[in-house]
């Protein structure tokens, strides 16, 4: 036998042995399978208990009396595999994210502030964790990743990250992002994501127990997580470490791999980014010359028209009048 090939799936080297002699030969009895391990004293144990592992990783199929064997598919079977690690992953993650609370504990038995260990960096408070993400942004040149746990997006939040995420695609930066699906209840996040996948962004709508955590992948090399998934503005951890990044981008992967794209949650959603009356405004603003034109048209007074516009205007994070129009045509909302 060579090298465990499917340790990275958490098969040992005799349960993979084992897996691969019923490919080899399917159908025959699971009686004399202990021969296959050369070593006498630990044969029968190992035999035994790699069999059974092996059944309820649903790799060997239910037997009959005969104590004949039929191994799983080997697509469905690392398929299995895969989910079952990637699952772990994320369960590992979630209670390492949780559980940075021992540091401190285990800073104060030692009686001095210490450095996090190599290749992991500790940022901490809100303005640190911001300066940070400019730095990687401006600094990625081949693609994000993100997951994205927030149910909505201040006006702040989106003029502040709208410069950033405009600039990484117009120099092409691939962004591939997924976000919870409760975040297409709100119009003004809403209206930027669509603004975002218009601009050649890859966004994805997760259920909200698929997008618990934040995840912040540049360049597949080096990964941002908050210290506390509760409380982001408590601090974050940046990794480089290449096992911590990859394990990671697999949890990324799946997570992706189970969302769906942006415009068909949006429909599912039933939810538009503009109210009715929004969109009236919007429709008399781009088409009728004057405030009065557009108040009677509406059946408002002008200066409920002029009020409707400015909210309007805010929104949509326009400047003008044109730049709102603008942004509503690329936004596809006219």
């Amino acid at each position: 036998m060579g090298d465990n090939e499917m340790a990275v799936f958490g098969l040992s080297a005799t349960e993979e042995e084992l897996y691969r002699h019923f490919l080899r030969n399917p159908g025959t009895s699971a009686d004399d399978v202990h021969l296959l391990l050369r070593t006498a004293d630990r044969a029968d144990k190992d035999a035994a208990r790699a069999l059974d592992r092996l059944r309820e990783l649903g790799l060997l199929l239910p037997t009959g009396p005969d104590g004949r064997v039929v191994p799983a598919d080997p697509e469905q079977a690392v398929s299995r595999l895969t989910d079952r690690r990637l699952h772990e992953l994320h369960q590992d993650l979630r209670r390492v994210t949780r559980s940075r609370h021992v540091v401190d504990g285990l800073r104060a038995e030692q009686g001095a502030r210490t450095a996090a260990p190599q290749g992991i960096e500790q940022i901490e408070g809100l303005a640190a964790i911001r300066g940070r993400i400019e730095d990687l942004a401006f600094f990625a040149r081949e693609e994000i990743l993100s997951v994205e746990p927030y149910t909505r997006l201040s006006p702040e939040n989106i003029a502040r990250s709208r410069p950033l995420d405009l600039r990484c695609l117009a120099r092409g930066v691939s962004i591939r992002n997924v976000v919870r699906h409760s975040a297409l209840a709100d119009p003004p996040t809403a209206a930027y994501l669509r603004e975002l996948a218009t601009a050649g962004a890859h966004i994805r709508v997760a259920d909200e127990g698929e997008a618990g955590e934040r995840l912040l992948v540049y360049d597949r090399r080096t990964v941002l997580v908050p210290l506390d998934p509760r409380d982001t503005a408590r601090g974050a951890l940046l990794a480089h470490k290449s096992g911590l990044v990859a394990n990671i981008i697999a949890l990324f992967e799946k997570i992706w791999a189970q969302a769906a794209p942006l415009d068909e949650a949006a429909g599912q959603h039933g939810e538009s980014p503009l109210s009715e009356m929004e969109r009236r405004v919007l429709l008399a603003m781009c088409t009728v010359g004057k405030d009065e034109a557009g108040a009677r048209e509406l059946g408002v007074s002008v200066r409920t028209y002029r009020r409707h516009v400015a909210d309007l205007l805010r929104l949509l994070g326009a400047a003008s009048r044109a730049q709102a129009a603008l942004l509503a045509r690329d936004r596809f909302l006219l």
